[in-house]
């Protein structure tokens, strides 16, 4: 058969015209490169179809097009660049196109005191859509952190006063004994319970940006919670996050509340949904709280 003569099934006459917000493919695997990592993602690439007589959309080209991303610093102008190729070429079959990219972001981390470092994860996505020449970006961000209970470290505190009590009654204090008994397991008889927690962001960006603000966002995020998780430490190290985890309790409330007033002060967000969860040591289920800003309920 001559390669001309190839049947074209996608040009085929339909049974029913009817247009489509959506078509394309998922979990295309593909390397992007985001401040100086080259890293593994996958992209969802799709655009609308809008000539409902036509059965479908070339879903090769935009394919080919996601080569785009292998060769830039992944921008919000690349993402746009994308975009424009998807609908250049789908003239006449499409208004709106987008791309959703997952991967996951390392970033290498300072112990809190030592001088070792280790590298952490961080879950992205990045949501892209030109939409009649609108272009948007959205991101989705996952940042790890511990959370310890006030109503934990306010019981366990009582238990010890009721131990020092206990121990001390009709007894001269001094201060040798006092030190000894506070470093003693027979002192400390109670601690609070904390949990490792995860803070679920999507971020609006303004349409200005020229960069993805992603390393920034998690820096305010980790700084206005003041207890995020650590890779290498020593016992130095951990004591001091004993030492943050004590000076920032929190319920997950108060978690995104802290989150709400940051975000509104990070350059280059116009709304925000952020949700908040503790996956509890104490129960069996998580404890959850949710806050947004200019953001368009779903």
């Amino acid at each position: 058969m001559n390669a001309l003569t190839l049947p074209d099934i996608a040009a085929q006459a339909l049974h029913q015209a009817l247009p489509l917000e959506w078509v394309g493919m998922r979990d295309i695997a593909l390397p992007v490169s985001f401040d100086g990592q080259r890293l593994g993602a996958k992209a969802d690439a799709g655009v609308s179809l809008d000539d409902g007589e036509v059965r479908g959309i070339h879903m090769s080209r935009l394919y080919l097009a996601l080569e785009m991303l292998d060769q830039e610093n992944l921008t919000p102008g690349l993402l746009r660049q994308v975009l424009q190729r998807f609908l250049d070429s789908h003239e006449g079959l499409s208004t709106s196109a987008y791309l959703r990219i997952h991967t996951d972001l390392l970033l290498k981390r300072s112990a809190l005191v030592s001088p070792l470092s280790g590298w952490k994860n961080y879950p992205i996505s990045i949501n892209a859509q030109l939409k009649n020449a609108m272009f948007h970006v959205e991101l989705k961000i996952d940042v790890p952190y511990s959370s310890t209970c006030p109503c934990s470290a306010a019981l366990s505190r009582q238990l010890i006063q009721q131990q020092f009590v206990d121990d001390f009654a009709n007894k001269a204090l001094q201060h040798a004994d006092v030190l000894a008994w506070l470093g003693s397991t027979k002192g400390i008889v109670a601690t609070p319970h904390s949990q490792r927690s995860v803070a679920k962001l999507r971020l609006r960006l303004d349409d200005r940006l020229n960069e993805l603000p992603l390393i920034a966002t998690i820096n305010d995020v980790e700084a206005a919670l003041g207890t995020a998780v650590q890779s290498a430490v020593k016992r130095a190290d951990e004591q001091a996050f004993a030492l943050a985890n004590g000076q920032n309790l929190m319920f997950c409330e108060d978690a995104a509340r802290r989150l709400n007033v940051a975000l509104k002060r990070s350059a280059g967000i116009n709304a925000f949904h952020i949700q908040v969860i503790h996956a509890e040591s104490l129960h069996a289920h998580d404890a959850v709280a949710e806050s947004r800003w200019n953001w368009q309920a779903e």
